[in-house]
């Protein structure tokens, strides 16, 4: 199925948000604006152990700048951060966690059948892959509906995406993990991580990850 669609702005899919929220309330964890002070990305881990962050802050510093537009909610650290291990399957069941894509920098996003403003944004994730996806950048979206693989598989059948493979956690643990560390506030959820797997940003709720001001920032990513 063909990538192209009608472009959606971020104030739609966060109107789309608005709408089907109280619809499906009861999954509890719809995008929501960050607690006041509290910028995504930018506090402390208290569990972010002792990994290493090579990210030169001066380089992190020329990144800020490209969140803007389109993906201006998306918080730019001062220095990388190590974060908690995240824990997640392939479609075929094989354990994984963010080390096993060393070596390539990440768009990590959270996402559920569930959550509307998670399902509109998958066409553009996968244009974003597929326009800069190569050995130093990929998309990584994990699922997090709980159950089996049944209902995300056949929604991105539905939808012609098939370049952003199924990766899930059913336990909801790297979402609660995130949550945790102050990081998630409700779904989407999308963190930006270097290629040695230290978090350069997060930001939560939608995004038009096919824009410009989207590609300019990844470009920016895969450059550190």
């Amino acid at each position: 199925m063909s990538q192209s669609r009608k472009s959606l702005s971020t104030g739609a899919l966060v109107a789309i948000a608005i709408g089907l929220g109280a619809v499906v309330g009861a999954a509890g964890i719809y995008w929501k604006a960050s607690p006041s002070g509290n910028a995504p990305g930018q506090e402390s881990l208290a569990s972010a152990g002792a990994a290493t962050c090579e990210a030169d802050p001066a380089m992190l510093a020329g990144l800020a700048p490209l969140a803007k537009g389109e993906v201006a909610a998306m918080s730019v650290r001062d220095e990388a951060v190590a974060l908690p291990e995240l824990a997640f399957v392939s479609e075929q069941g094989d354990a994984l966690t963010l080390a096993d894509f060393s070596g390539q920098a990440l768009l990590v996003n959270l996402w559920a059948t569930w959550c509307a403003p998670c399902r509109a944004e998958m066409p553009a994730l996968a244009e974003l892959q597929s326009e800069l996806g190569d050995e130093d950048f990929k998309v990584l979206a994990i699922n997090i509906d709980t159950g089996d693989v049944a209902k995300p598989k056949a929604f991105l059948d539905e939808i012609g995406v098939a370049n952003l493979g199924l990766y899930r956690d059913a336990s909801m643990g790297v979402f609660n993990t995130l949550k945790k560390e102050g990081l998630a506030f409700g779904l989407p959820v999308t963190l930006m991580i270097g290629k040695d797997g230290c978090m350069l940003g997060a930001m939560n709720g939608p995004a038009e990850w096919a824009s410009t001001d989207a590609k300019a920032l990844v470009k920016g990513l895969k450059a550190l």
